[in-house]
């Protein structure tokens, strides 16, 4: 079972190493992407990838992991919000947001430390 929408479509992402879909809704997407059968760092440069897609938009991004990502959300500032959702199969779903708070976050650094 995909955690990924059907009617969600395959689009291309700079940077990215696994596939992202992307959802729209009225005025608003939302993009996903699955790095749950990944080893580092392929699930910090795909969130990297992915939160540039919503930098500075109403836009939403669903990260699906096998477990929810502390080294990122550290690297996060208060301008990306997000939150984590255990999910069937001892998978982590996460969601970002932006948020208008003046600060942004370095979404350059891929490191997994």
């Amino acid at each position: 079972m995909s955690l990924i929408p059907s009617e969600a479509v395959k689009i291309e992402v700079n940077g990215a190493t696994v596939d992202f879909f992307e959802l729209v809704k009225n005025t608003s997407s939302t993009y996903y992407f699955d790095t749950s059968k990944c080893g580092p760092p392929d699930p910090m440069v795909n969130a990297m990838s992915g939160l540039k897609l919503i930098k500075n938009t109403n836009n939403t991004l669903v990260m699906i992991n096998h477990k929810a990502p502390g080294g990122l959300f550290a690297k996060l500032e208060a301008d990306i919000a997000h939150s984590a959702e255990n999910v069937d199969g001892g998978l982590v779903k996460i969601t970002f947001s932006n948020v208008n708070a003046g600060i942004d976050s370095d979404l350059t650094q891929t490191a997994c430390h």
